[in-house]
């Protein structure tokens, strides 16, 4: 049984338990999120002895030369001494330049950090209100020198983070931004290759910084974007989108409801997004996937695309996960 150290403390890692478990079991309060490897929210740092290689997946060459490792992740096989990292190794300052509704429950974050911050569109990060209240979320920008990053964030009943920035984050203050973290994003060199972008909610943010990316890329490849929602007021780009949707002949725009209203937009379909999905685009052989979303539904939407001809290796998704 490993041992690990923390604060001049002793504990024993118990087996089939990670670094987190112990120590919120022990008492710590801990950074976290998801649990699951994804949001890197528990990131610490281990001064002595090694973690296992599973515990750094996804950190920076950088971070992980530095002894980052994720607690969520790490189970040691070894006695180590570890610490939690200055949020300043990890986490950039960055401005609050816009905050707009996008619908009822939905609001348009823009931020600008204080220095040079690379990513691809399509990529998500950790936003950090303080030390320990962080959530992840998906840029809807694309990573020009005039683009603020770019957030939809959804206000989730009781959520923490999403309440905060809902009711009370101004113009002007100050957030903390961790990542760039996922390989979600478009690439250049298969111009040619048709695109199929699906997601649900505010699963449209990633895949609108994807999109936006391949039409400024010229991509001449068919480009088909499933978004899907409970009602209409769930599609809130509606509009914007459809507009893009003229102006780019390989644009195809699918604007998916499950509860069909009076008076709906004559593009506006009812109906499962998956279903609509295999009614739509019949054969995927050779095509790149997109997905964002509820984790379910991006799964069961990940199966049958590769069903239809998709090649696992070119579907990539980053299925949202709730703390």
């Amino acid at each position: 049984m490993a041992q690990l150290k923390y604060k001049d403390e002793v504990f024993n890692v118990s087996s089939g338990s990670s670094v987190l478990d112990t120590l919120l079991e022990h008492g710590h309060e801990i950074p976290n999120n998801c649990r699951a490897g994804a949001c890197q929210s528990c990131v610490m740092q281990v001064t002595k002895g090694s973690v296992p290689e599973q515990a750094q997946i996804g950190l920076k060459d950088s971070h992980k030369t530095r002894g980052f490792f994720l607690a969520c992740s790490c189970r040691p096989e070894e006695d180590i001494d570890i610490c939690l990292p200055d949020a300043d190794q990890t986490r950039i300052p960055a401005c609050v330049s816009k905050i707009s509704k996008l619908s009822n429950d939905v609001v348009e974050l823009k931020i600008v950090t204080v220095e040079t911050f690379a990513y691809h569109a399509g990529q998500y990060v950790t936003l950090w209100r303080d030390e320990y209240l962080g959530r992840s979320y998906s840029l809807a920008s694309l990573p020009q020198p005039d683009e603020a990053l770019t957030f939809h964030i959804r206000l989730i009943p009781d959520g923490m983070f999403s309440g905060w920035v809902h009711k009370e984050l101004r113009v002007g203050d100050t957030i903390f931004v961790q990542g760039p973290i996922g390989d979600c994003f478009y690439t250049r060199g298969k111009p040619e290759q048709n695109l199929l972008l699906a997601g649900t909610g505010t699963g449209l943010a990633p895949l609108l910084g994807i999109m936006r990316d391949a039409l400024n890329s010229e991509h001449t490849g068919e480009i088909h974007l499933f978004h899907g929602a409970l009602t209409l007021s769930g599609l809130y780009l509606h509009d914007d989108i459809t507009m893009l949707e003229g102006a780019f002949s390989n644009l195809s725009y699918y604007p998916c409801v499950l509860n069909a209203e009076k008076n709906m937009p004559d593009n506006v379909i009812e109906g499962d997004i998956s279903k609509i999905i295999s009614a739509s685009v019949r054969h995927t052989c050779g095509w790149k996937t997109f997905l964002s979303g509820n984790q379910g539904l991006v799964e069961t939407i990940r199966k049958q695309v590769f069903l239809a001809g998709c090649n696992m290796k070119d579907i990539y998704a980053d299925p949202f996960i709730h703390s």
